[in-house]
């Protein structure tokens, strides 16, 4: 679960860049919204704004108008100006929503209500599944550090045997090679001196990405 919800986060950021962002962070863990015959789109609606009123403050409001081809508009109304988000039948298709749309059913089944949640002897209540996650994850991080390298040369000898040489803890992992002329390919690609081929992939594959490390 909390792996899943880490995906949809990293979808949801990238969904940012292109819509309202407080508009996307409260769809990550909200129930779905669906396309099929028969779905209440108005009651979906009255209960998204309900979360959009609780998550923002007074000076905005929000307005939500369901669109003829299926989705909505989503308005944020502050200091006179109207911004508007359009979540159309496209976006609700998109892959990236469908992954939001994944995590939401989970956290759906799960949450009901305030969940406290614990780690060790601290505790904590939590109305949202992302509250839940934001504790969690920042209470893994008491009392460590991080560091990243762009390569193991980079590393200290300490560090170098701790993460990968010591063999009571590293990880070997198998790779074989099914297909030698596609990974091929794939590699000149992305490793190639060829600048265009590498920006057409990473253009059309660029909003697909689930796992990425940068």
């Amino acid at each position: 679960m909390l792996k899943d919800f880490g995906q949809a986060r990293q979808v949801a950021a990238r969904l940012k860049h292109r819509h309202d962002p407080e508009v996307i962070e409260q769809l990550i863990d909200f129930e779905p919204f669906s396309m099929e015959s028969g779905f209440d789109v108005d009651a979906w609606s009255e209960r998204f704004k309900a979360r959009l009123d609780a998550a923002t403050p007074p000076g905005v409001q929000w307005t939500i108008k369901v669109l003829g081809g299926g989705g909505v508009v989503v308005s944020r109304h502050a200091q006179g100006v109207v911004q508007d988000t359009i979540l159309d039948a496209g976006f609700f298709a998109s892959p990236e929503y469908r992954q939001i749309e994944k995590i939401g059913k989970a956290i759906g089944d799960l949450m009901g209500g305030v969940i406290k949640v614990s780690r060790g002897n601290n505790e904590v209540e939590a109305h949202r599944f992302s509250e839940a996650y934001d504790w969690l994850m920042a209470e893994s991080r008491k009392g460590r550090t991080f560091q990243r390298f762009k390569g193991l040369g980079e590393m200290n000898p300490d560090q170098l045997w701790d993460t990968t040489v010591n063999p009571e803890t590293r990880r070997l992992m198998k790779v074989t090679i099914e297909d030698a002329v596609a990974a091929d390919e794939i590699f000149s690609t992305l490793m190639g001196n060829e600048v265009e081929p590498r920006r057409a992939f990473i253009e059309d594959n660029a909003l697909q990405v689930s796992n990425l490390d940068v």
